[in-house]
C-alpha cells in the first residue's frame, strides 16, 4: 500500500483514538482535578501522534525514524501516567487495562514500522519511494 499522508498510517490511526480517550476520561471526577497529571497525560498522549506527523513530514527516513522512537516513548509515557491514575483511584481497571493494551499494541505497531523503515535505510530506500 501507497501511503500518501500521515492520516494513511495505523499508527497515526491508532494514536489518535488513545488520545480522544484520554481526553474522555480525565475530564470527569478527581481526574479532573489533578491539573498536574491530567495536563501531563494529555500532553503525552497528544505528543505520540504530533512526532508521528513530524517526522512524516519531513519526508527523510532517518528523521522520521528518529521522530517515531521519540512517539514510542511518550506512549510508554502515557502507559505509566495511567498506571498512576490508576494506582490512585482516578481510573477504574477496566479502563486501565483497555488503554494500557491499546498503548502496547501502538508501541508494537511503531517498532515494527521504525525496524522496516531502517531496513529500507539499510537498503537505500528512502521514505520518498512511499510517496
Amino acid at each position: 500500500m501507497k501511503i500518501n499522508k500521515f492520516e494513511d498510517l495505523e499508527i497515526w490511526k491508532l494514536s489518535m483514538k488513545i488520545t480522544k480517550e484520554i481526553y474522555a476520561i480525565v475530564s470527569h471526577g478527581n481526574f479532573s482535578k489533578d491539573f498536574g497529571l491530567r495536563d501531563q497525560i494529555r500532553r503525552a498522549s497528544v505528543s505520540i501522534s504530533s512526532n508521528i506527523v513530524e517526522g512524516f513530514e519531513k519526508n527523510n527516513n532517518n528523521e522520521f525514524i528518529r521522530f517515531l522512537k521519540m512517539a514510542k516513548g511518550s506512549s510508554g509515557e502515557v502507559r505509566n501516567q495511567l498506571l498512576i491514575s490508576f494506582t490512585v483511584g482516578y481510573i477504574n481497571e477496566e479502563i486501565f487495562k483497555n488503554l494500557s493494551d491499546d498503548l502496547e499494541k501502538l508501541s508494537a505497531q511503531i517498532g515494527g514500522f521504525i525496524n522496516y523503515l531502517e531496513r529500507k535505510r539499510r537498503g537505500g530506500e528512502f521514505i520518498q519511494k512511499f510517496r
